[in-house]
């Protein structure tokens, strides 16, 4: 994986909000700026401005991904399979 962090992006590429990119077999990179927080609204320092994010569920330091996905075999797609319907109602209006 070749995600660049985002203290390496130019200020104008980093913006004011945050991209978060799903990678195919992998974790969902965020960069900019986002803030983190579990389910009580307690705040996760994510420790850096760009954090892969786990997705197969393995990972031993949660939220984050520890490379466990290449281990487990986990598969996902990059982009979604499907049409979310909200799409799908917009482009048919």
């Amino acid at each position: 994986m070749s995600a660049q962090p985002d203290d390496e992006l130019p200020a104008e590429e980093r913006g004011s909000g945050a991209t978060i990119t799903p990678y195919r077999d992998g974790p969902l990179i965020v960069r900019g700026d986002f803030t983190l927080v579990d389910q009580d609204g307690a705040e996760i320092d994510p420790g850096r401005g760009t954090v892969a994010l786990c997705r197969c569920g393995k990972s031993g330091i949660k939220p984050f991904c520890d490379g466990s996905h290449k281990r487990s075999g986990f598969s996902a797609p990059s982009a979604p399979s499907r049409p979310r319907p909200a799409a799908q109602l917009r482009q048919e209006g």
